[in-house]
């Protein structure tokens, strides 16, 4: 499978400021694969330490946190480590946060040392301990974006044809690719769903992935405490899960324990990368974040076909709708466009909404291009039928345009500042050669 994210690796591995890579993200996205099967082949030698199974390991990293030392007492255990040519690879590192705190004096004494680092709660490490600031590298990784999926599949010309401008889509690619796409939906961007889907054709046999995941991540559950009540996290993910689109509160999000205690569940899968915060926030100025309301908000899921999953969204019914945008009531197109903007580079996500008595409204993502503000709506329909988009350019008409993402192709209506583009465009807004932006 080839992953987006190769390049910064290599880049990574021959840069002359390196320091300690850390891969962020929640389990089972692909940051194992991505060290074992991309960058260790790019060493002559490598060595793998999963700290979670080797606990005997864990008073290597004890009072004495001398990097050579530790060094001479891995290689005991593991082999030889050349720095220059081994690349060392500290997976699980959040089962041992004094190793986290090791980092900082392998980059200042050891240099030429490759050292990555993964985990699946590193976040939850992080709060326990002293981060070593300035002397780690992060990346993060994202289940398959829809471009990814397209290359596993062995559909390379049609991945190179979302990422070029929709306009030069003709009706018939952009009609084979939506039908791509509406699979998907149900497939998402986990890896192992993607590598079941190429190998089985069978969305039953995906369904049972899924789940293995899911209960993963409920297992998991269990680490969070005593921060929080395991059954509070389930509840509030399965809440977010089926509330994308929607503005939420906390109270709401499960009706058993108090907002406080939902709040807490919440911030922590957030934390674990399995749910993103969507804040509400003042269009008028940049940064966005400076009026982000933080009682105010939206939420996505980490995946498209995890979210439906957990949804029991009915396969055999939704997958015979023509509109990928009629799909689970418009839930699944929104969850697609969060995930892929996020995937793009984009570290926040916001919208705007406005309630008033006389009407209320409400803009489903807000993208900064070139230090102009553009609302985005995720929606099929006519140019009449987007009153909440009309609104917001005629509130703050220094926003350039209106960018729609639905089933239909690349079309622009200047005399009202809309640009339409397909949903599958969603992942090259923030970078990709868009006419009228």
């Amino acid at each position: 499978m080839k992953r987006l994210i190769e390049q910064e690796l290599l880049q990574w591995k021959k840069s002359s400021r390196r320091k300690p890579l850390v891969l962020r993200g929640a389990r089972q996205v692909g940051k194992t694969w991505l060290v074992e099967q991309v960058l260790a082949k790019d060493f002559e030698g490598f060595v793998k330490i999963d700290l979670e199974k080797r606990r005997d390991l864990h008073s290597v990293f004890g009072d004495n946190l001398d990097p050579k030392r530790i060094l001479n007492l891995l290689e005991l255990a593991t082999g030889k480590i050349i720095p220059g040519k081994t690349l060392l690879f500290l997976d699980e590192i959040q089962a041992c946060p004094r190793a986290i705190m090791a980092l900082r004096y392998f980059y200042e004494e050891i240099p030429d040392l490759h050292v990555v680092v993964a985990g699946s709660l590193l976040e939850f490490a992080f709060a326990e301990i002293s981060i070593p600031v300035g002397r780690l590298h992060y990346l993060h990784v994202h289940p398959m974006t829809f471009y990814e999926y397209l290359m596993a599949l062995g559909k390379e010309p049609m991945a190179e044809q979302i990422r070029k401008a929709p306009s030069a889509t003709s009706q018939a690619a952009h009609e084979q690719i939506l039908e791509e796409l509406k699979n998907y939906f149900f497939t998402g961007g986990m890896p192992e769903c993607v590598k079941t889907w190429r190998d089985t054709s069978s969305l039953r046999t995906v369904a049972e992935v899924q789940t293995e995941i899911i209960d993963s991540y409920r297992d998991d559950f269990a680490k969070y405490t005593p921060q929080t009540d395991p059954r509070c996290l389930d509840a509030v993910l399965l809440s977010v899960a089926k509330s994308v689109g929607e503005q939420l509160k906390y109270t709401r999000l499960n009706e058993i324990h108090t907002g406080p205690t939902n709040r807490k569940a919440f911030d922590l899968l957030t934390k674990a990368r399995i749910t993103h915060k969507i804040s509400a926030c003042n269009p008028s100025g940049l940064p966005l974040g400076a009026t982000a309301n933080p009682q105010k908000f939206k939420a996505a899921f980490l995946d498209i076909g995890l979210m439906q999953r957990l949804c029991q969204v009915p396969i055999d019914t939704e997958i015979r709708q023509n509109d990928l945008l009629a799909m689970y009531r418009g839930k699944l197109a929104e969850q697609f466009v969060a995930q892929e903007i996020l995937a793009a580079g984009s570290d926040e996500l916001f919208y705007w909404s406005r309630e008033s008595r006389a009407s209320n409204a409400e803009v489903d993502f807000l993208l900064v291009r070139n230090g102009r503000i553009y609302p985005i709506e995720v929606k099929s329909g006519a140019a009449g039928a987007l009153r909440s988009l009309h609104l917001m350019l005629q509130t703050y008409p220094e926003s350039p345009a209106g960018i729609v993402l639905s089933s239909r192709c690349y079309a622009q209506l200047p005399e009202q500042k809309l640009i339409f583009l397909p949903l599958y465009s969603a992942a090259i807004l923030n970078s990709g050669d868009l006419p009228g932006l």
